[in-house]
């Protein structure tokens, strides 16, 4: 007989059964709702997400290109402050190298000068004086000492403006490469997309890098540089004006140095000419008086000699007569006659004698100021040869002194202003 074989373990009864059913069917209702509710939760957390990646991705692209435009306007300003400051340095280089040139210049009228000074230190005698051209000659070389301070101060001003014009080109060069590199960097930014084949996770991308600046700092920056270019700019045209001005008025002022000196010098040579004359006239009148003085000595010579034949004939003839004889020797008026004859003709000779002494003192005298006069006369042709030589060395000045003149630009400072040479007119006095 067959027996019923029972599986061991527990038996639930029938309401457990529909109560287990009830729970299963409970807790997937419940499972399903909540995965229903994740599901609406993400595809509304997709949606959002998406957009706000898509509205970030297009806010930053549009802070990209904001950015750009910024900084090239700034790297525009940069690059014409750039060109102004080169334009500058160029503008007052040249007017450094004619302030250079002026100031070279200057050594002819110096040598002129001093050569002029040393040639009338070989004035003899009386002609050795301090006279108004030696003053004018003097003040000259002061003058050209003077013209010869300011310029190589204006060239020390203009090398020192120079060199700030460079500094301050360099750190334009600088900020304006940073600007152009910067400008790179963010197009290259812009252009990058979601597709494009080279980007990449990085390592901690939102770290703030050392020696980062804020807006504030960065836009300060560019402007000082910008401002500070424009003072250095603003500072050179005014020192190009001023060296224009110094190099036009020094020019000037030696223009009427020279003028002056010039003017003492014809003045002077006149006044020794005029003295020339008057002594070859005082000369010639001498000489004429010598020639009449001679010949009046001759003239008192041979009346002296004259005097001789009466003066033996007086004498004689009283010598003969005192051999009269006895009684007869008798001091008649004869006698008396001859006596007084010989008195007058010894008197008449002892006065011819003095006046002929006296005569040939006045010779003598009229022979030494002759002297003088040709002596004083050799002074005046060679004090007349060294002026009308230091004329002739002088004459290496009569080209006219260049005039600096700046071409003014009203309507852009930075124009290149080249000084242009103007000759001036040389006065000529009568």
């Amino acid at each position: 007989m067959a027996t019923l074989s029972l599986k061991p373990g527990n038996r639930y009864s029938v309401p457990d059964w529909h109560t287990n059913g009830a729970l299963i069917s409970t807790n997937a209702e419940r499972q399903r709702s909540a995965s229903h509710q994740i599901r609406q939760e993400a595809r509304t957390l997709r949606n959002e997400t998406n957009n706000q990646t898509k509205w970030d991705e297009h806010d930053n692209s549009t802070r990209l290109a904001d950015r750009i435009d910024e900084v090239e306007k700034w790297k525009q300003v940069l690059d014409k402050c750039l060109a102004e400051v080169d334009v500058e340095i160029d503008s007052l280089t040249l007017m450094k190298d004619e302030a250079e040139r002026a100031l070279q210049a200057k050594n002819v009228p110096s040598d002129v000068a001093i050569e002029c000074l040393t040639l009338r230190e070989s004035r003899r005698d009386i002609d050795l004086v301090k006279d108004p051209v030696e003053d004018e000659l003097h003040k000259e070389v002061e003058v050209i000492e003077g013209i010869r301070k300011a310029l190589q101060q204006k060239i020390s001003e203009a090398f020192e403006q120079i060199c700030l014009l460079q500094e301050t080109r360099q750190q334009l060069t600088w900020d304006q490469r940073d600007k152009a590199e910067t400008i790179d960097i963010d197009q290259t930014c812009l252009s990058l997309t979601k597709h494009s084949p080279n980007i990449s996770l990085k390592v901690d991308p939102t770290r703030v890098p050392h020696g980062s600046t804020n807006p504030q700092e960065w836009e300060q920056f560019s402007r000082y540089n910008k401002e500070r270019a424009d003072a250095e700019v603003r500072a050179s045209t005014q020192l190009r004006e001023a060296i224009a001005m110094t190099i036009a008025q020094t020019n000037n002022e030696l223009e009427a140095q020279r003028q002056a000196v010039e003017f003492a010098y014809r003045k002077r040579i006149h006044e020794f000419e005029r003295a020339h004359k008057e002594l070859k006239w005082q000369e010639k009148n001498t000489k004429d008086e010598i020639e009449e003085m001679e010949e009046d000595i001759r003239r008192l010579e041979k009346d002296l000699k004259e005097k001789s034949g009466p003066l033996k004939l007086a004498h004689t003839r009283l010598e003969t007569r005192t051999y009269r004889p006895n009684v007869d020797l008798c001091r008649d008026q004869v006698q008396y006659g001859l006596t007084n004859e010989v008195h007058q003709l010894e008197g008449t000779i002892a006065a011819l004698k003095q006046k002929m002494a006296q005569s040939q003192d006045a010779l003598d005298a009229l022979y030494k100021h002759l002297a003088r006069i040709e002596a004083d006369i050799k002074c005046k042709e060679n004090s007349l040869s060294l002026d009308n030589k230091c004329m002739e060395t002088r004459g290496k000045l009569a080209m006219p002194a260049e005039k600096y003149v700046t071409t003014m630009d009203t309507f852009n400072r930075t124009t290149n202003r080249h000084p242009s040479p103007i000759k001036s007119h040389q006065l000529q006095l009568a």
